[in-house]
This record gives structure tokens, sequence and C-alpha cells, in this order.
């Protein structure tokens, strides 16, 4: 059974940090030729020493930002012992991230909803103690360009977690000069594409919803605060048609 390959590596812990997230990446290989079952558990490890890893970022990693990735990302419970001890481990530096990200960034090719979900995932820990530090805020922007993620998309997930000057407009991925009517049809088509029963017929897994719907309601706020700006009704969600 792939999850063996984990219970192993977490094994060789004694052999310290190192030699057990090796044994990690030998097990399941970084450049793909793996069965299915393999890549979802490879997946799932690259997810939780991403997050980690993040946890470290700032240069404490604490228990509440291990709870929140808990809350986020879900194992089979058979194997959590396991995904907890390789948790641990990853967060004792932030080295070696970027393998993590182009592994998920090769595994989730052609699947951007699922990118979006992961990087919302991280955020979530990232906030978990009301704080997102500069490096946490760097970390994951470039995370976001590794998932080959754009600037645009980047902003619109982080808007769901941190409240700053972004411009409405950037979370729209549209140009300030854009028509009202244009800025309309922009507005559908992400309320659309991000809507969480959208995304549920696209494969994307529930316990990454939460994440959706707070990456919808940053989108709504974003047009209604350009609905506002240019004096006209404020209007409410749409839903996808």
């Amino acid at each position: 059974m792939p999850w063996q390959f984990l219970k192993n590596a977490v094994a060789a812990y004694s052999g310290g940090l190192r030699s057990a997230l090796d044994h990690v990446k030998e097990a399941f290989g970084l450049e793909g030729g793996h069965t299915p079952a393999q890549s979802r558990v490879a997946f799932t490890i690259a997810v939780v020493a991403l997050a980690a890893k993040m946890s470290k970022a700032d240069g404490v990693s604490l228990p509440i930002e291990a709870e929140a990735f808990k809350r986020q990302f879900k194992v089979p419970d058979s194997e959590c012992a396991h995904v907890r001890k390789l948790y641990e481990l990853a967060s004792q530096d932030v080295a070696g991230y970027e393998t993590y990200a182009a592994q998920i960034a090769r595994i989730l090719e052609g699947q951007p909803e699922l990118k979006l979900s992961v990087l919302e995932c991280l955020f979530h820990v990232a906030s978990a103690d009301g704080i997102l530090h500069p490096d946490e805020d760097r970390y994951l922007a470039h995370v976001a360009e590794i998932f080959g993620l754009t600037k645009g998309e980047f902003r619109c997930v982080r808007r769901s977690f941190v409240v700053d000057a972004d411009s409405p407009y950037e979370v729209l991925h549209i140009s300030p000069t854009a028509s009202d009517k244009e800025i309309k049809a922009r507005y559908r088509e992400l309320v659309k594409g991000h809507h969480p029963d959208a995304l549920v017929s696209k494969g994307v897994p529930p316990e990454f919803l939460a994440g959706a719907e707070r990456r919808l309601a940053a989108i709504t706020a974003a047009y209604e605060a350009i609905l506002e700006e240019r004096g006209q009704r404020v209007e409410r969600a749409l839903e996808p048609t």
C-alpha cells in the first residue's frame, strides 16, 4: 500500500530530519511515473510538508497553525499519527519548500481550481494566529508563482484573509479603465468559476470549499466596492448559470 511508504519514512526519524524527508522524496519521486494511488499520497505528503514549512516561515511554528492545517486537510484516520509526525519533521525549517510546491504544481497541472484551493489552505494556516507575517506573505507569494498562478489570482486569495489596500480592480483581474459592462461580465465569470457548487462539479475536495466561499466573498466585495465607487446600485452575488 502506498501509505506504507509514509510510515517507513517517518520511522526513519531516528536518522535525522533530512533522512526522513529524503526517504519521503525517494519513495514517491519528484519526477512522476508512479501509480495514481502513489500520486495521491505524494500529493498529501507535499501539501503537509509545504504547510508545515510555511508555519516556520516567520521563525516559530505554532500549535495553533498545526491545528488549523488539521481542520483544513483531511487524511485517513489510520494515517493521522504518521501525518502529524511528518508535519513536525517538516516544520523544523523552511528548506526545500520549493521542491514540494513544484511537485504539487506537477500533480495538479491543468487544474488551477485545485491549486487555488491548496493556496487557500496555506493561507488558513498562516493566518491562524491572527497575523500574516511578511515572511509568510513572501513564502505564499513564491508558492503561488511556482504553482503558475497569476499575481491577480494570488491577490484574490490573499484578500480573503488580509484586509489591506488591495485595489478591487486587481481582485477582479481587470483594468480600472474597463467599462461597466466589462466589469459586470468579469464579475459574472469569476462568480461562476469560483462558486462552491461549480468547484464540486470539478472535483474540488469538500474540505477546500470553505476557502472557496471566502474567495467568492472577496470577489463580491471587490465588485460592490467598484459599483459604489462608480455611484451605481450594489448588486449581490450572482448564482452561476
